[in-house]
């Protein structure tokens, strides 16, 4: 599979942030975050999965941990498993956060 334009999935919605599954495999999931100005992701940790957010369009203010900073595109943050994380648009545009992390552990 190739994506060449992963900001052209992207899908909004006013209500709450936009979510896209762009790929899934037996060990690694991707997908798109996608908030409108003032949006955000609430704080939140998993147990067994490290989390990799790359801001693709926009600027996002990413706490982990506890730290927050600002993140525009091409910049990058790391949540290891069990961390609190979180993202929010601090921005005027819109953002898209691309999410890398494990699957979810099967139930």
């Amino acid at each position: 599979m190739f994506l060449k334009n992963l900001s052209g999935l992207a899908e909004f919605s006013p209500q709450k942030m936009g979510k896209v599954d762009i790929a899934r495999g037996a060990t690694l999931f991707a997908g798109l975050n996608c908030f409108e100005p003032g949006q955000e992701h609430v704080a939140n940790a998993h147990a067994g999965q490290d989390k990799l957010y790359v801001v693709i369009e926009g600027d996002a203010e990413i706490e982990v941990g506890g730290e927050k900073q600002l993140v525009s595109r091409g910049g990058a943050a790391f949540a290891p498993s069990g961390v609190v994380h979180s993202v929010r648009n601090c921005g005027t545009t819109r953002l898209v956060v691309l999410a890398v992390l494990a699957p979810p552990p099967a139930k």
